[in-house]
């Protein structure tokens, strides 16, 4: 397996992407990982994923990307609007520059919600949807993120440095754009058959509840991945989730 990072360069903006696949400059089949909240393209969980899809299937690529403000990003804060196009960008490049006949989706956490978002406003481009511990209800998800100086700073009308092991900058802004972006709120029925949920049932960060209830509304498949936490660090319950979602993209 080789990789290579690259720029989507488009209407002002520089998409930071990486690609994970063979030699091949086309691929019949594309996977879109999306990271989560402080993430960035270069992670550990998306190349162990495209690690073991590419051992498995030929013709098969995976592309990551940061999301703004994240990683290698040069916005310098955090907006759901940009947050759509680039996602709805990595789509088109991946199409038109590989000529990807089928495109599928793996996500996690806030990438989770930002993917489901995008189905909810422009219908599903994707075969099939993995979502791993997705932040369904990220408004109140990120209130447990926030420190007490953060919603000081917040409240004032000032950005502030928010997350894990990365900071991303977030204003009073995004907190209403998550407000006015209930995705609890819409319909998924209609991609039941098209959608898988991972759930860890220790993730510390989205409760569990959250996530199989939200299931439940919708008619989803959710698997509850006995004792995973939010990350699934844990390396044989990654493997273990991993497992299922190759088996649910039917990639080989």
């Amino acid at each position: 397996m080789n990789s290579k990072f690259f720029s989507i360069n488009v209407s002002g903006y520089s998409i930071r992407c990486k690609l994970y696949g063979t030699d091949a400059r086309q691929y019949d089949r594309m996977v879109i990982f999306g990271h989560g909240f402080g993430g960035h393209k270069d992670n550990k969980a998306a190349e162990k994923f495209a690690t073991k899809l590419i051992s498995k299937a030929k013709n098969v690529g995976v592309i990551t990307f940061d999301w703004p403000g994240h990683g290698e990003d040069a916005l310098r804060e955090l907006h759901l609007r940009d947050c759509d196009f680039y996602l709805d960008s990595v789509i088109r490049y991946a199409r038109e520059n590989y000529s990807a006949k089928d495109l599928y989706a793996y996500a996690t956490s806030f990438g989770g919600y930002v993917f489901l978002r995008y189905i909810h406003e422009h219908g599903n481009p994707f075969r099939s949807m993995a979502l791993r511990c997705p932040a369904v209800e990220m408004r109140k998800v990120f209130a447990g993120i926030l420190k007490k100086e953060d919603e000081l700073l917040l409240a004032k009308g000032k950005p502030a440095m928010v997350g894990f092991d990365r900071k991303v900058r977030v204003t009073g802004d995004f907190l209403m754009e998550l407000e006015e972006n209930d995705i609890t709120a819409y319909d998924f029925s209609e991609y039941a058959d098209e959608l898988l949920i991972l759930q860890g049932t220790k993730d510390e960060v989205v409760p569990p509840e959250m996530v199989s209830d939200f299931a439940d509304r919708n008619g989803l498949l959710c698997l509850m991945i006995e004792g995973a936490d939010h990350r699934f660090m844990d390396p044989l319950k990654m493997d273990e989730a991993i497992k299922e979602i190759l088996e649910f993209f039917e990639l080989s």
